[in-house]
């Protein structure tokens, strides 16, 4: 990247008061495009992603993906000094992104009222479980909460098991990526009034958008979707399928084309011509059948046979991945999907890379996750404040 060309959300300046996963990793997603990030923290309470997972000498690792390209500022929020010292950041923000209960910055005197009155061009991110207003706003929110409520839950799973929950923050991810995108809509909306205003994200929303049309499905026809385990409704064959060296494959015939290049590859071409391998949804109510002859020819060759012979037909396979194949995967890898980035805590950390690339602009991870108020004084004697200042906060519990 050169002088002359910045990355592209260099000059704006976010601060990040969010907890845990939804609103924090938003901001992550800016300051990776160059946004200036500032964390600001509880001093005797971190943000619990710090501790969260797996550590390494005492030292949280999700923290650092979640962490990165983020300063880091403790601030009491609840004390007098807290509140004056916010504002002073605020009239120097372009983003606030929180993730508070409603009503709680409001009882702190820091609701939009206050932020904007310092400065009308900021944009108030706010994220909760269920939005600022309804029968269950107040309630505390997890992702965990909106998978259930969403419907993802009831369709995920086998049909005769129970309804199955993510074993990571499926929800609180979706709302991230949603909640960046929110807050670049609001500021080209600033570009344009010179105002900032109010971003409302609730957790149980992002999700349902992503589950497809199942509303209006339901609206128009009554139609409720099943849990179908790794098959779908629409289309077949389609699932996981083990190989004979005792790993797995996906199978995808999304297309028709595909679907016939299938059944040609694995011998079983005389099931093109059934009159209902003509459309997704009659081939998916034939899955048995299918899926009979697409397993047991997959069943009799190793994986890497399996993949080229799929790839020699063009036909869509991909295989099922941990996270140590992941790592030396040569698609992966051509893209720097997994970058190294050097900690002056642990040293080289290996971590996904930016979310995508831009040809011009392209952004970056600068630093790993920082500890806890690391960045406190600079920031804050930056903002004007003097030793003086610092110390009558501390004493006051503020930092």
């Amino acid at each position: 990247m050169t002088a002359a060309q910045p990355a592209p959300l260099t000059g704006l300046r976010v601060l990040d008061l969010a907890t845990l996963f939804a609103g924090p990793m938003a901001a992550t997603l800016l300051g990776d495009f160059g946004a200036e990030v500032i964390k600001i923290e509880h001093p005797r309470k971190p943000d619990p992603s710090r501790g969260h997972g797996p550590s390494k000498d005492g030292i949280g690792l999700w923290w650092k993906t979640l962490g990165r390209n983020k300063r880091t500022v403790t601030l009491d929020l609840s004390r007098p000094g807290g509140r004056a010292t916010l504002l002073r950041l605020a009239a120097t923000a372009d983003v606030i992104v929180e993730n508070f209960r409603p009503g709680t910055l409001e009882k702190w005197d820091l609701g939009w009222p206050e932020l904007s009155a310092v400065n009308p061009r900021l944009v108030l991110a706010r994220v909760t479980g269920f939005g600022q207003f309804g029968p269950s706003a107040h309630r505390p929110g997890f992702g965990t909460l909106a998978e259930a409520m969403s419907g993802f839950a009831a369709i995920t799973g086998e049909p005769d098991a129970p309804p199955t929950l993510p074993p990571f923050g499926l929800a609180d991810a979706i709302a991230g990526l949603t909640t960046a995108y929110a807050v670049m809509t609001a500021l080209a909306a600033r570009d344009r009034t010179g105002e900032g205003q109010v971003v409302d994200l609730a957790l149980i929303e992002p999700i349902l958008a992503v589950l497809g049309p199942q509303p209006l499905w339901y609206d128009q026809l009554g139609h409720v979707q099943p849990r179908t385990g790794n098959r779908s409704p629409n289309n077949a064959p389609r699932g996981v399928y083990r190989t004979a060296d005792g790993t797995w494959v996906a199978v995808s015939t999304s297309a028709q084309s595909v679907a016939e290049r299938v059944m040609r590859l694995v011998g079983r071409p005389e099931l093109i011509d059934e009159p209902w391998f003509a459309t997704g949804a009659d081939r998916a109510r034939h899955a048995d059948v299918l899926d009979e002859a697409v397993g047991s020819w997959i069943a009799e060759r190793t994986r890497a046979d399996v993949l080229a012979a799929f790839e020699k037909a063009e036909a869509a396979v991909a295989p099922v991945q941990d996270v140590r194949d992941v790592m030396t995967d040569p698609q992966y890898q051509a893209l720097n999907t997994i970058t190294t980035v050097d900690d002056p805590e642990l040293g080289p950390l290996r971590m996904q890379n930016v979310l995508f690339r831009l040809s011009a602009t392209p952004g970056a991870i600068r630093w790993a996750g920082r500890p806890h108020g690391a960045d406190t004084d600079e920031v804050l004697t930056e903002l004007g404040l003097t030793e003086t200042d610092l110390k009558e906060l501390r004493t006051e519990g503020v930092l």
